[in-house]
């Protein structure tokens, strides 16, 4: 027990110790605190005023170093102003002496003003006594002297003019057949397309005359009902063993074709089986419109086309145009366009597919409003056809300009086609009247005393009064004849103007 109560007084006594040492230890460490402050202060005032000093020192001097600047810059503007005007001065004085050579200028220019007046009043006093002199001399007033110089100076440039002209054109044929020669030659002899002529009428052969009352019925009423149901005109005549029937619309023949070959064959003829033979023949040549456009799409070897397109193909089968039929003249422009396209480097599928497709207006044109060409080229766009495609059906009558090359063999085929011999025909009435318009023309002009028109009016030759009509003329008037035939005619091809004058002869092929 005496034990524990010493251990607690010992620790009584060392807590109260250690508390004595550590408020001693606190107060000395404070004291410290104090003094390193106030030291530090000090310190920080004596820094502060010597940088004080050494800053009034420095803007002292500063001062001192900006007014010597300054001094020294109005030193040196005061120097440039002193310059700048005895400059001024100097260019015043030149001013005043440029004036005064000015003043003196105008005064020798006065002087020649008027000494050229007195010479150009003497120049025209003498000229008008030359030109007196003159005329007295050569017994002819100043106008006739005018249009005689003009007259002749026209008769030169006539004759220059129609060299350049004989010349220019004498190259391009040259250079023309030089390069076509070979590519449409080589065209035509590896396309081999045969062509018939088709007219307005369809000749439907009978076994007998006595057809012929069966067909026209009690009172005319089964030809009645033919001709109103198939819109074509049946012509029963003298004609033996044959019935005739007529419209301009080849696929309304066709179907009267065959209407009136099943009623002959079935031999039952009366208005309600006309009817039904009718239906039925329209529903087979609808069929073969189709079998035709495949056909032509087959040979064409162009691709795929849409079955609308076909169909309008298939119709061309029944078209004519100048008694070629319509589907086989393109199908010979595309094999001419093939060819042409692939000697020339070009874009064979795209001249092929716009030839195939250039007239299949021509099937539509009594139903809608336009050119085969335009109507052509709305129905190819319709399918999807590319640009180059439908450009090149629009522009090969010259809708529109051509502007690629498949456009320019597809304008050359399609002449080729239609205008080799044999390839079209025309009107009795029509050709006689084209043949003498094209003698009229000529006849028309001034010098020439026979015209002919040749080979069905694809030449015309003229003949001039040598007296006339001197070697430039004839080239001048064949191309004022070639130029007013393009101008007041319709043509397939080319026509060839010659104009003969004695030994010598002129071409302009147009």
């Amino acid at each position: 027990m005496l034990t524990v109560i010493a251990l607690l007084v010992g620790l009584g006594v060392g807590g109260a110790a250690t508390a004595v040492w550590l408020r001693q230890a606190s107060t000395s460490s404070v004291r410290r605190s104090d003094e390193e402050r106030r030291r530090i202060l000090a310190d920080a005032e004596r820094e502060a005023e010597t940088v004080r000093r050494e800053a009034q020192v420095e803007a002292r001097e500063l001062a001192v170093r900006l007014r010597a600047d300054s001094e020294r810059e109005l030193q040196d503007r005061r120097v440039e102003v002193a310059k700048v005007e005895e400059r001024i001065v100097q260019r015043d004085a030149e001013v005043d002496h440029k004036l005064e050579d000015m003043a003196r200028r105008e005064q020798g220019v006065g002087d020649r003003e008027v000494h050229l007046k007195q010479l150009q009043d003497e120049l025209k006093a003498s000229r008008d006594e030359a030109l007196k002199e003159l005329e007295r001399i050569s017994s002819m007033t100043l106008g006739e002297a005018k249009a005689t110089v003009l007259e002749r100076s026209q008769d030169l440039v006539r004759h220059e003019l129609a060299r350049s002209v004989r010349q220019m054109e004498e190259e391009a044929r040259m250079e023309s057949r030089r390069r076509a020669r070979a590519l449409v030659a080589d065209a035509l002899q590896r396309v081999a397309a045969s062509h018939t002529a088709e007219t307005t009428v369809t000749v439907v052969e009978l076994a007998s005359d006595d057809m012929k009352g069966r067909i026209i019925g009690r009172e005319g009423r089964n030809i009645r009902a033919l001709e109103h149901l198939t819109g074509v005109d049946v012509i029963v005549d003298d004609t033996p063993h044959a019935v005739v029937l007529s419209s301009f619309d080849g696929i309304r023949r066709e179907i009267a074709k065959l209407t009136l070959e099943k009623l002959i064959e079935d031999g039952r003829i009366h208005p309600a089986r006309i009817e039904e033979m009718y239906y039925l023949s329209k529903t087979e040549l609808e069929e073969q419109i189709q079998q035709a456009g495949a056909q032509a799409v087959y040979e064409a070897n162009c691709g795929e086309f849409s079955e609308e397109l076909v169909a309008v193909l298939g119709r061309l089968r029944f078209r004519t145009s100048y008694g070629q039929n319509v589907l086989k003249h393109t199908l010979e422009v595309v094999h001419l366009a093939g060819i042409m396209a692939a000697e020339l480097g070009a874009g064979v599928k795209t001249a092929k597919r716009a030839a195939l497709l250039h007239d299949l207006g021509k099937a539509m044109t009594h139903e809608v409003d336009g050119s085969h060409a335009v109507v052509s080229a709305q129905l190819a766009r319709r399918a999807g056809e590319s640009d180059g495609v439908v450009h090149a059906i629009e522009a090969h009558h010259y809708e529109v300009q051509p502007q690629t090359v498949e456009a320019v063999l597809l304008i050359a085929a399609d002449a080729v086609s239609a205008s080799r011999p044999g390839a079209r025909g025309e009107g009795l009435e029509h050709y006689i009247k084209r043949l003498a318009k094209l003698e009229e023309i000529a006849m028309s002009k001034t010098g020439v005393s026979k015209a002919y028109a040749l080979q069905a009016g694809r030449e015309i030759r003229v003949i001039v009064e040598p007296t006339e009509v001197d070697d430039d003329g004839t080239a001048l008037l064949s191309y004022e004849i070639a130029r007013q035939i393009e101008d007041q005619l319709e043509y397939p091809g080319q026509v060839k103007v010659i104009v003969i004058r004695e030994s010598r002869s002129v071409e302009v092929a147009k």
